[in-house]
């Protein structure tokens, strides 16, 4: 009996927490209302919250965001600030302090201004803009991080520097015959004996520390089987779906097309979920970012075409590929491109080419192109990353991310 009534002691003074909602001072309480607190929800007519509930309200849903995603720490390198600062606000949590500088003989120094031991540490750098330097201020960082006692550093990294680099291109000798021209070319002679560089970058993260790889449309898939570390290959593909269903008023009588045929399988996969056809364009290089010729297969006539690929960088491809479609009785043609690089001449290149829209992913800063030229149009994929990473820290899988937009 006695340790009932302890117990009974005990319940009692146990307090429920709840915020209490009081009545505007020129409202009048309704009948049968009553003056005990109750929830948010259960509430029927007009009540005023006052300001220190609402103080208590955002410690208390930062301490849930807190809970939810403990230990993790997400800081940006120089080439994509912007990026990295959507993906943070998506996960509610603050970037994490990095000061890089050069030194004078131009060598590149990282700090890390805050502690990550024993934290899940994600960094967010993009292969754009000066490539060798930033990818060489993401190696240090993953390493900084790493003799900092992390416990699992991921480079997430939008655009994967070197990825065309992916392969050697087949021996020439054989085809010396039928190719004397090219043959002739000290270009072409030594193209054999070509590094693989991709491997090369695959090498220097995992010798750097990383643990983890985060990107997005490789441009060659099977770069995932150059790491001995977990990545994950994000798809455009979701996000692309979503803009050309939302813009394109006549999508329905669209074509996709391919501006190579090793995009084969990208544009397939876009119009079987699009329910429309698909054509492709088999083009024969003279030299690296020079097209020799360009032959169509499909037809493209009184359809609206849509160009699909996974980057474009001089822009001399899809501009020619434009002029074919057109030609070949297209009545309106689109770009849309995952990685838009646009050096050189691309910018004039889509300025003078008959495009209603050419469309990027903010993989690449883009906002300097966007103001340069009025055609080119920006996709934000950063929610895709925030939920990766959040997935990824709370070890849940990503794959809905490959067919589906986070919202």
């Amino acid at each position: 009996m006695l340790l009932i009534h302890k117990i009974t002691i005990q319940l009692t003074r146990i307090e429920p927490k709840f915020i209490v909602l009081k009545p505007m001072d020129n409202q009048k309480v309704m009948p049968g209302a009553s003056h005990q607190p109750c929830r948010a929800n259960r509430i029927e007519q007009k009540l005023q919250v006052h300001p220190e509930d609402i103080k208590k309200e955002s410690v208390r849903e930062t301490s849930l965001i807190l809970a939810r995603m403990p230990n993790i720490k997400v800081f940006s390198g120089s080439s994509h600030p912007d990026l990295a600062q959507r993906i943070v606000d998506r996960l509610g949590i603050d970037i994490g302090k990095v000061v890089t500088k050069k030194f004078s003989n131009l060598e590149t120094c990282v700090e890390i201004g805050e502690s990550v031991r024993g934290e899940d540490v994600y960094i967010v750098q993009s292969g754009s803009g000066e490539v060798n330097d930033n990818l060489m201020e993401l190696l240090i960082m993953i390493n900084a991080c790493k003799i900092a006692s992390a416990s699992r550093v991921t480079a997430v990294i939008p655009c994967f520097p070197y990825a065309r680099q992916d392969k050697k291109d087949k021996n020439l000798d054989s085809d010396k015959e039928r190719n004397i021209e090219k043959w002739k070319s000290i270009e072409w002679k030594f193209r054999s004996r070509a590094p693989i560089s991709a491997k090369l970058v695959a090498n220097m993260l995992s010798v750097a520390g990383a643990d983890h790889i985060i990107t997005m449309d490789l441009h060659a898939s099977q770069i995932q089987g150059f790491f001995d570390i977990p990545v994950d290959n994000l798809y455009a593909e979701p996000a692309v779906l979503k803009w050309i269903k939302e813009n394109i008023a006549e999508w329905r009588n669209s074509i996709i097309v391919s501006p190579d045929a090793g995009g084969a399988k990208r544009v397939t996969s876009i119009a079987d979920r699009l329910n429309v056809e698909f054509a492709l364009i088999h083009k024969e290089r003279k030299k690296a970012n020079e097209v020799a010729s360009m032959v169509l297969v499909g037809d493209v006539k009184d359809r609206v075409a849509i160009l699909v690929d996974d980057m474009a960088d001089t822009c001399g491809t899809i501009c020619h590929a434009a002029e074919k479609l057109m030609e070949a009785g297209a009545t309106k043609t689109y770009a849309i491109l995952t990685h838009g690089i646009f050096s050189g001449p691309a910018i004039s290149r889509i300025n003078n080419a008959c495009f209603e829209a050419v469309v990027v992913t903010n993989t690449i800063p883009q906002d300097k192109h966007m103001e340069q030229c009025s055609k080119v149009q920006c996709i934000d994929v950063s929610m895709m990353f925030a939920e990766a990473v959040r997935r990824t820290h709370n070890g849940e899988s990503v794959s809905y991310l490959f067919s589906n937009v986070p919202y």
